[in-house]
Order: C-alpha cells, then sequence, then structure tokens
C-alpha cells in the first residue's frame, strides 16, 4: 500500500486500542481533552481514526504515561508541536531488554520496596490498634 493510500485509511476504536494498548474509554476521554484529536464517525457512530490520529494518540500516551505530564501538561506540549505545523512524532520503539543482570538487580530493588511497604503497613496498622484502644 502507498503512503497516500495508508494515510487515507480509517481505523475503527478497536485497532486503535490495541495499537495503542489503552482502553476505549481511555480514548474517548483523551478526545474531550485534546481539540486535535477528533476522529470522524461513520454513520452507526463508530469513530473512524487516521493514521495521524494514531500519532497523535501514541504521544499523548507517550508524555502522560512515560515522560510524566499532567493532562494540560500534555495538551500545552502538543499544542506547541501542532501550532507549528506538523505532525506529532511518533513514539519511538520500546527501549531494548534489559540485560539479564539489569534485570535481576531491578526485581531485587522491587522486591526490597515492596518489602518496607508492607513492614510499613504493619507498623501503622499496630498504631492504629493503640489508638482504638
Amino acid at each position: 500500500m502507498t503512503d497516500a493510500a495508508e494515510d487515507k485509511k480509517l481505523y475503527k476504536i478497536g485497532e486503535v486500542c490495541k495499537v495503542a494498548d489503552v482502553q476505549p474509554y481511555v480514548l474517548r476521554y483523551w478526545e474531550t481533552e485534546f481539540p486535535s484529536l477528533a476522529p470522524n464517525k461513520s454513520g452507526g457512530g463508530q469513530r473512524l481514526y487516521t493514521k495521524r490520529e494514531i500519532d497523535i494518540i501514541l504521544r499523548i500516551k507517550q508524555l502522560l504515561y512515560s515522560e510524566g505530564f499532567t493532562i494540560a501538561g500534555a495538551k500545552k506540549k502538543l499544542e506547541t508541536v501542532m501550532e507549528g505545523g506538523a505532525a506529532p512524532a511518533p513514539a519511538p520503539a520500546p527501549a531494548p531488554v534489559a540485560e539479564p543482570k539489569a534485570a535481576a538487580a531491578a526485581a531485587k530493588i522491587t522486591r526490597g520496596t515492596n518489602k518496607a511497604i508492607a513492614d510499613a503497613k504493619k507498623e501503622l496498622r499496630a498504631l492504629l490498634e493503640m489508638l482504638k484502644e
């Protein structure tokens, strides 16, 4: 398929959810928050997204989930990119899989954090019981 044909292809919300790995309600909410995200609707009311809108969705997801932006911050960042007339840069490829030693170290840190949280919960429960007495 040529690039022009690919750009004109329309995708249903279910397909976009699989690509972006988000739930449909998330996409519907983002439509209310991001004016640049306005899919067409079919006669039956089905949302139909273009490739450009999918790129916007992937960029929004990256800003919110990976880069830690708030909705307002992501909206401003996206607006500045869109004002320049450029399409948002698609999300970069996923990071390479970590080396086994690095993965083991990360798992160890996670286990340690989980243990610290569990210990803190126990202490807080004990304090709560003391206060109830």
